[in-house]
């Protein structure tokens, strides 16, 4: 019951949220546009774009809420679900409006009270027979059994859409950047950019968020990650991946209140065939990391059981 109020809760803010920033983005412009051009691009003494704080400032990323990912793919025309209905809903002006034709695909974010629909309302998804029946169970349970939703870690990329904020922090002199999230049960993540490959075999332990290795692409950082384990969802609404999972990240800054996320998602053992995600990340230039705890020392995790009475988590009967 926590979980299921839990995902509502989080569900609702994120509506809200993106209707008052679609509001006041057409409030903006009715005033005649922005304020001013957007400040650059930070960049490291030897030039590379600073992903993270510029010296003597504050600031954090405000990771968005993205409930359900396959709003997010790419499609043939080159957009988004999702940017297809901000699209409309600013053509609408000031408040949008709230007719069926803002609903995602599914009932996802940004929607006012739509159904899930499952794999059936989302054919940009290539699901594999199998995942189509995981995916139409988590949906019409409303995602009662989210992994996240018990505080174990998101996984990827899923942890780029958690609503928590994080900081990136590079240290280009021992070739690593380090991601660390406020929420996502306080998770931390590394990326080695020293050109290592990624290990083979039975020295490639599944992990939640798996083994990241990172190189420049021009301005802009490409994570390739191999290696998680299946304990976890692509998002809330339950798209379901498997330990073949491999994802690959571009991370850039076009402006200084920007991150641009892009990945591509490849799982044979899910899908048919990758697909790609990809949204912005707002900056909050006044923002700090805080204390968050959600794992209850683990032993209510202890207590959960499935629809046939056994445990979610440890030992079956």
């Amino acid at each position: 019951m926590r979980n299921l109020l839990r995902g509502a809760l989080l569900s609702a803010l994120a509506a809200i949220f993106f209707t008052a920033f679609i509001g006041a983005g057409a409030q903006e412009r009715g005033r005649g546009g922005s304020a001013g051009p957007p400040e650059p691009t930070p960049r490291l003494a030897d030039g590379t774009p600073n992903l993270g704080r510029v010296a003597g400032e504050k600031g954090v990323w405000n990771v968005p809420y993205i409930t359900n990912m396959g709003e997010r793919i790419v499609e043939a025309d080159g957009t988004t679900a999702f940017e297809r209905r901000a699209a409309t809903m600013r053509g609408r002006g000031p408040g949008g409006g709230r007719g069926r034709g803002d609903a995602a695909l599914g009932g996802g974010e940004g929607t006012f009270g739509g159904a899930r629909g499952g794999a059936k309302s989302e054919p940009q998804v290539p699901f594999l027979p199998w995942a189509v029946g995981i995916y139409n169970y988590n949906s019409s349970n409303n995602s009662k059994y989210d992994p996240e939703g018990y505080c174990l870690p998101p996984g990827g990329p899923r942890l780029m859409a958690t609503p928590y904020p994080m900081e990136i922090i590079q240290l280009p002199e021992q070739k690593r950047i380090f991601m660390v999230f406020e929420g996502a049960t306080h998770i931390w993540r590394e990326i080695y950019m020293d050109g290592r490959p990624h290990p083979k075999g039975d020295d490639l332990n599944p992990t939640y968020l798996g083994h990241s290795v990172g190189h420049w692409d021009g301005d802009a950082l490409v994570v390739d990650v191999v290696g998680f384990n299946e304990q976890t969802w692509l998002d809330y609404f339950g798209h379901p991946h498997t330990d073949q999972l491999h994802v690959v990240e571009r991370f850039s800054r076009p402006t200084k209140r920007t991150l641009h996320y892009e990945a591509l998602v490849d799982d044979a053992g899910a899908y048919t065939k990758p697909f790609t995600i990809r949204w912005d990340i707002p900056w909050n230039a006044n923002g700090e990391l805080t204390e968050y705890i959600c794992q209850e020392n683990n032993k209510y995790l202890q207590r959960l059981t499935d629809d046939f009475g056994q445990p979610i988590f440890g030992k079956k009967q």
